[in-house]
């Protein structure tokens, strides 16, 4: 079991998300950085689907009521235990009694708490992600609060058998594993990037310097932005002629044009259609980038084609495969030892 002394400026328990319910309005939700929703779970012993906390700018605190293993992987929030900083993307033994803190955001936007078995919440349509705008899921569909008491599931017997171990071993309130995810594994987040998209479904009715500008011109995101979609400002575009359009289903980095010119990136939160006009769609493998850029951070775009687009977030899944089997093997290893 874990309290929330201190909320954070938007703490919310996410999982993979809420699929196969948007015929009927329901988004489907879920991390934002899928990638370190994941890696955060596998460093524990959880399954990639089990509940994590996502955490935004501004974390929580936290104490822990039971000897546990966390580990914290995404933005940098400057996460302390006894005002010790804790190191990123690695396992991490937290005895009964520690509060965990977050400072300063040093960069990204988000991080994400996995604890050794996964939020225990309910099940809602499949999912226990938190869908604020519908308030159903995490607790109570809403943020979590001062004063929520939470707790988790068992873990996984190889992480029992670890926490069982470092109970004995030390009497640190805290100790990281010795080993991390590999450097060149780990995400690095600036205020500028450029992100891979494939042109969308009306591109071609756009005026032909309104296509330009989408690909050589940056932009950046405003401070009203949030989790159901990125505000972006920027050179204004506009269609070629005046049209309306019919509401179609759209998805996580569709980017939709309003009347105003300016475009809507839409995010894991997004509604499940929309009748704006659709000028490009981000590839799937630098979506959990862009849940880590922030209001003022600076967006540009770079076409390639759905085969290219394929290959690379192919190439992420075996990746994180390759990972997923050396966490594995690690864990059971240090358990043993």
């Amino acid at each position: 079991m874990f309290t929330i002394i201190r909320s954070g400026m938007l703490t919310t328990i996410q999982d993979l998300g809420r699929h196969g319910y948007q015929q009927y309005g329901v988004s489907v939700s879920g991390a934002m950085d899928t990638f370190a929703h994941r890696i955060a779970n596998l460093l524990v012993g959880n399954d990639e689907q089990q509940a994590t906390l996502e955490m935004t700018l501004i974390g929580p605190a936290i104490l822990f009521e039971d000897d546990t293993f966390i580990s914290i992987c995404g933005a940098d929030l400057s996460p302390t235990i006894d005002n010790e900083p804790l190191p990123l993307w690695r396992p991490i033994f937290v005895r009964k009694g520690s509060k965990l803190s977050f400072g300063f955001c040093k960069n990204g936007c988000r991080a994400y708490l996995a604890i050794a078995g996964g939020i225990r919440v309910a099940n809602v349509m499949g999912s226990r992600s938190t869908f604020l705008k519908a308030r159903i899921g995490g607790v109570q569909g809403r943020a979590v609060q001062s004063g929520d008491q939470l707790s988790s599931y068992s873990p996984s017997p190889y992480i029992t058998k670890l926490i069982e171990r470092f109970t004995c071993m030390t009497t640190k309130n805290h100790l990281p594993l010795k080993w991390h995810i590999a450097y060149e594994c780990i995400p690095h987040f600036n205020k500028k990037h450029t992100v891979f998209i494939m042109k969308g479904k009306h591109f071609s009715q756009f005026t032909r310097d309104s296509q330009e500008q989408f690909f050589t011109k940056p932009f950046t995101i405003s401070m009203n932005s949030d989790r159901m979609g990125y505000h972006l400002k920027g050179t204004p575009l506009s269609l070629a002629e005046p049209k309306e359009y019919l509401s179609e289903p759209v998805t996580f980095g569709s980017i939709q044009v309003p009347t105003n010119g300016r475009p809507i990136l839409l995010m894991a939160d997004h509604q499940t259609t929309g009748d704006y006009p659709r000028i490009g769609e981000v590839a799937s493998v630098d979506l959990p980038l862009i849940a880590q850029l922030k209001p003022g951070d600076i967006l540009s775009f770079q076409e390639i084609s759905v085969q290219q687009a394929q290959r690379l977030l192919l190439e992420r899944e075996a990746m994180i495969a390759v990972l997923k089997q050396g966490i594995k093997l690690a864990l059971k290893r240090a358990g043993n030892t």
